[in-house]
Formats: C-alpha cells, structure tokens, sequence
C-alpha cells in the first residue's frame, strides 16, 4: 500500500490499529466521514474504536431497542484529517495526544 501525492486508498486501512503522538493504542480505524468539497470527495474525519465498528457493520440493527440494553460502553474516538498521519499506511498514527481527542461513549451506536 502507498501514498500518491494526496491520494490514500483509506478502505484498505480499516481495521489497522492506530497509535497516538505518544504512541499509545488509541483503537483500530473503523470508519471515516466524506465530504464533497470543490466537486471531489475528502476524508474530513476518521473514527476509532469499538463504537465505530459496531456503527458501521450493525446499520439498522442499532435500531432495535434490544440494542439499548447492552452491558457495555462503546468507545469511539473521532479524528480531524488534519490530525491523523498517513505517511506510513501500514501504521497509522494520531498527531495529538489521546487526552486531546475527541472521544465519544455512549452505550449503543448512532
């Protein structure tokens, strides 16, 4: 896997563990956001964590109030592009600290 310029085939990182600035385990890379900006399509956020994947395997299953009663809480971190480092695809790496992120519990999925 390589980075061309700016391109970044970021399908093929999901599930790659990402580490902090520090480089503490922060989670492993589940889900990003794509907006379309000046008519191409930009990654403006990553989400890490165990919410994240339960968010994007489960879709409609988060619907059912079962769901609710789940004895856990599920982490997710959300990371700003500018913020994650893609230099070396195969070890994604958060810039900040992990302290610094934006982290999300909550105990089902959006």
């Amino acid at each position: 896997m390589t980075i061309t310029g700016t391109e970044v085939h970021v399908e093929r990182l999901l599930g790659y563990r990402v580490r902090d600035a520090d480089g503490r385990h922060i989670g492993r890379l589940e889900d990003f956001r794509v907006e379309v900006v000046d008519g191409e399509a930009v990654i403006t956020e990553f989400h890490i964590g165990s919410a994240a994947f339960v968010e994007r395997i489960t879709g409609f299953v988060s619907q059912l109030p079962l769901i609710a009663y789940l004895p856990f809480a599920l982490k997710e971190y959300r990371v700003r592009w500018q913020d994650m480092d893609l230099s070396d695809p195969r070890h994604p790496r958060v810039l900040v600290p992990k302290a610094a992120l934006d982290r999300v519990l909550r105990n089902t999925p959006e």
